[in-house]
């Protein structure tokens, strides 16, 4: 066994090209912009009204502890190995190469189309301030206008989603100061609602326990977008000292906000009434007596949309560009332009985008839908591929000689960590199968999963029988 430290860079190599322009702040933000979208400010009603009061806290809860240990995982990764390609590039290395091409197609599919979902809902949000411009007009300037900031540089990226990701976090916070006086009668207008909520209309779990189990999907489908954090580490300046501190900052302020909101949400908001509200936020800012409330959280959710596509767009390119360096993907797609940015994976991004859009209107009951099925999947198989990825990191780290101590950062409580990780988002996947309107995930999910995994190995496989496997599986 080796006495010589290891050189982390040579057990994953960063692909070089990209710039390193990335700040702090600007990835605490991307990484809270791409959580923190229509999935809380939409969703939130109809986990409330399937799990109840007291239940959709708790499921918020634990799908905030489930994002934790995910990210504790990840940010051993990204500050051993900084790499742009993150889980994607770690999965090719410590799993296998078929695992890391299934890994980023899949993901780079998954925020593809959810582009497409964010430009649909930013569209109809215009369409409905300015009724004589059509839906597909408004999806075209923000495909154009993202486009162009991603095309900028990482820095003109990165600066856009912080002000983006500012609006939603101030958003959120107004919401639970407002909300907090209407609970607790300092709103003039209204008496003192309490906890009431929390009693009244069945109990703590109206619907029974087992409801709380099947809004896990939608729950950890609000929290995804955390892992953005890792792709971000290959741009970012000192990654060594910013990625663990942003880790920790993201979680705390992740679960705050979603927790503090879920309990405004819940004491505010009769079980019975939330899923029939079109924004359970606006109603709440409603009932406070602020005006033009559901303009103010209108604004909200373009905003959110608008950011959760700009860091859609970053991620997806930044994949197409890694995935071309492992020979995964078209060798043009590695293509960097004046400003290290990989403008064809924007560009190719965008079409598939746009072709989504398209298939909203002429395929609604076939392609698009079966895709959409299968985003919150596509997010839990992510998050346990980052979890097997650190066990066999750690491992191989170890059989070549390494000592714990020379981490930069150590996921706590090693092997168990990830092992929790891996086996409560295997439990979300399996509570698909008990739900009948989300079965659907499962049917089209695991066959996307499968037919890509299959291509490489039918088609791929022998031309990289060159490139040496990772010893530790």
């Amino acid at each position: 066994m080796s006495s010589q430290p290891i050189n982390l860079a040579e057990l994953c190599p960063e692909k070089e090209g990209l710039k390193r322009d990335m700040k702090s702040r600007h990835l605490l933000m991307i990484s809270i912009g791409g959580t923190i979208g229509t999935g809380l400010f939409m969703g939130s009603g109809q986990t409330i009204h399937q799990a109840g009061s007291f239940g959709a806290i708790l499921a918020y809860l634990v799908g905030g502890f489930i994002m934790y240990l995910v990210l504790l995982c990840l940010a051993e990764l990204a500050v051993a190995m900084p790499v742009s390609g993150s889980f994607q590039s770690y999965a090719t290395k410590f799993i296998s190469p078929a695992a890391g091409f299934t890994t980023g197609w899949l993901y780079w599919l998954n925020w593809a189309i959810c582009i497409a979902a964010d430009f649909t809902a930013a569209g109809i949000i215009m369409h409905n301030w300015f009724p004589d411009v059509a839906v597909w007009i408004w999806c075209a300037i923000f495909a154009i206008a993202l486009a162009g900031l991603n095309l900028i540089s990482v820095k003109a990226y990165g600066e856009t989603e912080f002000w983006f990701a500012s609006i939603k976090v101030a958003a959120i916070i107004a919401f639970i100061i407002a909300g907090s006086a209407l609970m607790f009668g300092f709103n003039s207008g209204h008496a003192s609602l309490g906890f009431s909520n929390f009693t009244s209309g069945g109990g703590l779990f109206p619907n029974g326990f087992s409801a709380v189990f099947l809004t896990m999907i939608a729950v950890i489908y609000s929290f995804q977008g955390a892992e953005l954090v890792g792709i971000a580490a290959g741009e970012c300046k000192e990654p060594g000292k910013t990625v663990p501190r942003v880790i920790k900052g993201i979680s705390v302020r992740i679960i705050m906000f979603y927790v503090l909101a879920m309990i405004i949400l819940t004491g505010t908001i009769p079980p019975s009434e939330a899923s029939v509200l079109e924004s359970p936020f606006a109603y709440v800012f409603g009932q406070t007596g602020i005006p033009y409330a559901k303009d103010i959280m209108s604004f909200v959710v373009l905003t959110s949309a608008l950011s959760a596509g700009n860091s859609a767009l970053y991620a997806c390119s930044r994949l197409l560009w890694s995935m071309a360096k492992d020979k995964q993907a078209p060798a043009w797609l590695s293509n960097l332009n004046a400003n290290g940015v990989p403008y064809n994976g924007v560009l190719v991004t965008l079409v598939l985008a746009c072709m989504s859009l398209m298939t909203e209107s002429y395929a609604a009951d076939t392609v698009y839908l079966w895709l959409m099925s299968s985003t919150g999947l596509t997010g839990c198989l992510i998050w346990m591929i980052i979890a097997w990825c650190q066990i066999n990191f750690r491992r191989e780290f170890v059989r070549l000689g390494g000592k714990i101590s020379e981490l930069g950062f150590k996921t706590p409580f090693y092997p168990a960590v990830p092992i929790l990780a891996f086996v409560l988002n295997l439990g979300v996947i399996v509570s698909l199968y008990f739900d009948d309107a989300q079965r659907i995930v499962i049917y089209t999910g695991i066959p996307i999963l499968l037919a890509i995994y299959g291509y490489y190995q039918l088609f791929l496989a022998k031309k990289k029988d060159q490139h040496s496997t990772p010893s530790a599986r």
